[in-house]
C-alpha cells in the first residue's frame, strides 16, 4: 500500500513538472508604461504669457503626463503681484479675463499706485488642482539664464528644491559646465534626483558641437526646441554664395538682450552638431555621448503664437508616475523625442546589436526611418570656418561627412536594425510623410528621436 502510494505521490509531481515547465516563466522585469511630458513651459512668473493654471489645465486636457514649469532664474515659490495690463500684453489678449473665467474663485487683485495688480500663484497653491497618481504631475523646474560675454547659455534645472542663480564662468565652456554642476551638486545635497540640460545650442549661434563635447557635466540637451528662434537647422550661408553680404539675428531673452552680425558662413544644424559632439566624446574623450530632448520652450498660448505649446515633447518608459522614476529613466536613455511621432515600444538588445522599433500609425501616414551614426574607422581632422578675411570664427568646424553619416534606412511602422559592431554609435530618427499641427520651421515633417546606442562596449574597454 506504502509503495503504491508513493508511486502514486512520484506520478503527480511529474505531471505538475511537467505543466510548469509548459508555462512561461514569470517576467523579471519591471512592469513599465510611457509617459508623456514637456521638461521647457514658461508662465507670467517670467515672460510667458498666460497663468501657471491655465498652462497647466492646456497640457493636462491634451493627454499630457508631466510638465515643469521652467520660468527664468526663479522657481514659482512666494508672493508674486503683476500689472493686471501684463496679463493682457505679450499678445496675451483678454488674459485676465480667460483665467477669470476659467479660474473664477483663485483670482486675487488689488489696488496700489493707482494700478491693479493680479497675484500669481506658487506651485505649492495650484499643485493640488492638478496632480493625480499616474494620471498628471508637476515637476519644480528652472532656466538658468546665464551668459558668456554675448553669448545665451541657458540650463534647465528639474526637480529642484531651491532656485539656482546663474553660476557665470571664465570662458563659455565652463559657464555651462558650472551652471549643470550646480543642478546636480543641490541634488546630491538634497538627497533627490536631479537633472540638468543645455537648451538650444543654436539660440544666437552660442554653443559649437565642440563645446557640447568638451563639458563632461553635459550629459543632456535639446535636441528638437519647439521655438521657432532657435535655429534647429542652422543656416547653410558661406561666403562663396552669399558674396560676402552679413545678416543679423537678433535674439531677446529674460534679462539678456544679443543683437549679432554674423559673417555669411555655415552654422551646423543641431542634428548634426548632435553627431559630432558624440562621436568626439566616445572617440577622444571617452565618455558616454549626450542624450536628446525633445521640448516645447512654450511663451505663447494664444494671441500671436510664435513660441506655442504643443510642438515638442519626450515620452519617458518608466514604472511610475514619480519625478524619480521619470529622472532615473532618462538618466538611463530610456525614452525618445518627438514633435509629432508616437511609438509603440522600441527594443534595444545589446547583446545581439539589435534594434526593434514600433511606430504608431496613423491614416494616410507614411514612415521612413533611419540609423545615423558614425563608424570607428573615421577619421576626426577637422577644419575651421573662416570669413572672407580669413579669420577663424568661433562656429562648428568642419568635419568629414563621415561623422554622423545615414548607415541604413527602413520604411513602414515595423523597422529593425541590426548593428554590425563598428559603429562607435548609432541612433535612429523617425519621419513622417506629414506636417506637424504647428510647425517651428519651413517644410517641417514631424520626426521622433531615439537615442544612441551601441556605445557602452567602448567605453567599457578604454577603461
Amino acid at each position: 500500500m506504502i509503495r503504491k502510494l508513493l508511486s502514486l505521490s512520484l506520478a503527480w509531481l511529474c505531471l505538475v513538472s511537467l505543466v510548469a515547465a509548459q508555462e512561461p516563466a514569470a517576467s523579471t522585469k519591471p512592469v513599465t508604461k510611457w509617459y508623456k511630458g514637456n521638461l521647457h513651459t514658461h508662465s507670467l512668473w517670467s515672460d510667458g504669457n498666460d497663468f501657471p493654471e491655465m498652462i497647466c489645465a492646456w497640457y493636462k486636457t491634451r493627454g499630457y503626463h508631466f510638465l515643469a514649469l521652467s520660468d527664468h532664474n526663479l522657481l514659482s515659490v512666494g508672493e508674486k503681484w503683476i500689472d493686471s495690463k501684463r496679463a493682457n500684453t505679450k499678445d496675451a489678449i483678454g488674459g485676465l479675463e480667460r483665467f477669470r473665467e476659467a479660474f473664477k474663485d483663485r483670482v486675487q487683485t488689488k489696488e496700489e499706485d493707482g494700478k491693479t495688480l493680479v497675484r500669481l500663484s506658487p506651485l505649492a497653491e495650484f499643485r493640488p488642482l492638478f496632480e493625480e497618481p499616474e494620471k498628471f504631475l508637476l515637476i519644480q523646474a528652472e532656466e538658468i539664464t546665464d551668459s558668456f560675454k554675448s553669448k545665451p547659455i541657458h540650463v534647465n534645472g528639474h526637480n529642484l528644491q531651491e532656485s539656482i542663480k546663474p553660476q557665470g564662468g571664465t570662458t563659455l565652456r565652463e559657464t555651462i559646465a558650472n551652471n549643470l554642476r550646480a543642478v546636480e551638486q543641490q541634488g546630491k545635497r538634497l538627497k533627490q534626483l536631479t537633472l540638468g540640460h543645455l537648451n538650444h545650442p543654436n539660440y544666437g549661434y552660442a554653443v559649437t558641437a565642440e563645446d557640447m563635447a568638451h563639458v563632461a557635466e553635459e550629459k543632456f540637451f535639446e535636441v528638437y526646441n519647439g521655438h521657432p528662434g532657435v535655429n534647429h537647422l542652422g543656416d547653410s550661408f558661406t561666403p562663396a554664395d552669399s558674396k560676402g553680404a552679413a545678416h543679423t539675428h537678433d535674439h531677446s531673452d529674460k534679462g539678456h538682450t544679443h543683437s549679432h552680425v554674423h559673417p555669411p558662413v555655415h552654422h551646423a544644424s543641431i542634428e548634426k552638431m548632435w553627431d559630432i559632439a558624440n562621436t568626439l566624446r566616445i572617440a577622444e574623450f571617452k565618455r558616454p555621448p549626450l542624450f536628446g530632448l525633445g521640448t516645447d520652450d512654450s511663451h505663447n498660448y494664444f494671441g500671436t503664437r510664435g513660441a506655442s505649446p504643443g510642438r515638442g515633447w519626450v515620452v519617458v518608459r518608466a514604472p511610475e508616475l514619480t519625478a524619480a522614476a521619470l529622472l532615473k529613466s532618462l538618466h538611463a536613455g530610456d525614452f525618445y523625442a518627438s514633435s509629432g511621432i508616437v511609438l509603440k515600444d522600441f527594443e534595444w538588445d545589446a547583446k545581439a546589436k539589435k534594434l526593434s522599433i514600433e511606430i504608431e500609425p496613423q491614416p494616410g501616414v507614411t514612415y521612413t526611418t533611419a540609423l545615423i551614426g558614425t563608424l570607428e574607422s573615421v577619421s576626426l581632422k577637422s577644419e575651421p570656418i573662416k570669413d572672407p578675411m580669413g579669420k577663424e570664427l568661433p562656429v562648428t568646424r568642419k568635419y568629414s561627412p563621415d561623422l554622423g553619416k545615414t548607415l541604413q534606412v527602413r520604411t513602414g511602422t515595423s523597422v529593425v536594425f541590426q548593428f554590425t559592431g563598428k559603429e562607435l554609435y548609432a541612433r535612429a530618427v523617425v519621419t513622417s510623410s506629414r506636417a506637424p499641427e504647428i510647425p517651428s520651421f519651413k517644410d517641417q515633417k514631424e520626426q521622433a528621436w531615439l537615442q544612441p546606442m551601441g556605445w557602452e562596449g567602448r567605453l567599457a574597454s578604454s577603461k
